[in-house]
């Protein structure tokens, strides 16, 4: 068999590489620092948010003992309007949006506007302070609902970019990196493992969308950790898979279930494995199965406890009446229980 001659295989070997390379620079979403697909998918997704609260205003002096007689003649207090913004992002065609609850909390009306200039007054499904998230839902039609992503495979590092409606300029989108994943500790919530990130994130982005560079969500942008008010470099997301979690419990049981075994933890060192038991509630699932104080939990369910956080996370996301497996110490010697969880009771 004659081979060809490798001269002829020049020119279709150069145009065959550089018609890839053109594709490859076309692809939507793969260019290097273009992040127009990203924003583009998502962007219909995230509505600015508009509460209004009706307060009641009294004079600075209404209580003063000298004075309140004065102002008791005047009958009820005034009333006045207090408005707020804050961001939400559509997760479902059928009209559910996620939000955080410190941007609806207490609000008499909220008002959604949707990036397509459309506007609906919204209802509360329900909320839950202890993650600070709240489902909305409006009635509207040809809802487009964002692309849910996988927090669990962000890495620190990767590109991030957090749309939302900042001090009420409209929608905004800013670009950073994830600084860290799983923050907790900071007293922002009941429940924290946020994703962190340098992307500008302001006042009025509260609920808005943390996406990926393929407009996938990865969380909801919650809080800013800041002296001055404004943007630090320092912005805080609750990872999808929590808010979707939470949001599921809300639609169907009107709160969220988490599991619960009824015992107070302090971590046995820094950088140790283990957690002491300090506390147990009385007939709580920990007590009756015969767990003390001064036992030292290492394992549940084999996963290691770390400093506490890692185990507390894997009890909460279990769902109640679910059993689980203890590993603990009891001065030298080792032992594994068995226990049924329970529904953390409200708090």
């Amino acid at each position: 068999m004659k081979l060809p001659n490798p001269k002829n295989l020049i020119w279709p070997t150069l145009c065959g590489v550089l018609l890839g390379l053109c594709i490859l620079a076309y692809l939507p979403g793969q260019r290097d620092h273009d992040y127009v697909y990203a924003v583009e998918r998502a962007a219909p997704a995230v509505a600015n948010i508009y509460t209004t609260k009706v307060v009641q205003q009294r004079h600075p002096l209404a209580n003063d003992p000298l004075f309140k007689h004065f102002f008791s003649r005047n009958g009820k207090a005034k009333q006045q309007l207090e408005r707020s913004l804050g961001s939400g992002v559509i997760v479902s065609d059928a009209g559910y949006l996620l939000t955080n609850y410190h941007v609806i909390n207490g609000a008499d009306e909220i008002l959604v506007l949707l990036h397509d200039g459309r506007q609906a007054l919204a209802s509360v499904i329900g909320s839950d302070a202890d993650t600070d998230l709240a489902v909305l839902k409006i009635d509207l039609d040809n809802l487009t609902s964002i692309t849910i992503g996988d927090p669990s495979k962000t890495r620190v590092g990767n590109i991030v970019l957090a749309i939302g409606n900042p001090y009420g300029f409209g929608q905004t989108v800013t670009q950073g990196i994830v600084s860290a994943t799983g923050r907790y500790g900071l007293g922002l919530s009941q429940f924290e493992n946020y994703i962190q990130t340098d992307a500008a994130i302001n006042p009025g982005n509260s609920g808005g969308a943390l996406i990926d560079t393929k407009g996938r969500l990865l969380g909801i942008n919650t809080a800013i950790y800041t002296q001055s008010g404004g943007s630090t470099g320092i912005g805080l997301a609750i990872p999808t898979d929590l808010a979707l979690r939470t949001m599921s419990d809300l639609i169907s049981y009107g709160r969220p279930l988490r599991g619960w075994l009824g015992i107070e933890v302090k971590p046995v060192g820094v950088g140790t494995n283990g957690v002491i038991i300090t506390g147990l509630a009385t007939s709580g699932p920990a007590e009756k199965a015969g767990l003390k104080i001064g036992d030292i939990l290492t394992e549940i369910n084999g996963e290691q406890v770390g400093d506490g956080h890692a185990g507390m996370k894997l009890i909460t996301y279990t769902r109640p009446g679910q059993r689980v497996r203890i590993g603990f110490l009891r001065g030298d010697e080792l032992f594994t229980i068995e226990t049924q969880v329970a529904e953390r009771p409200n708090t």
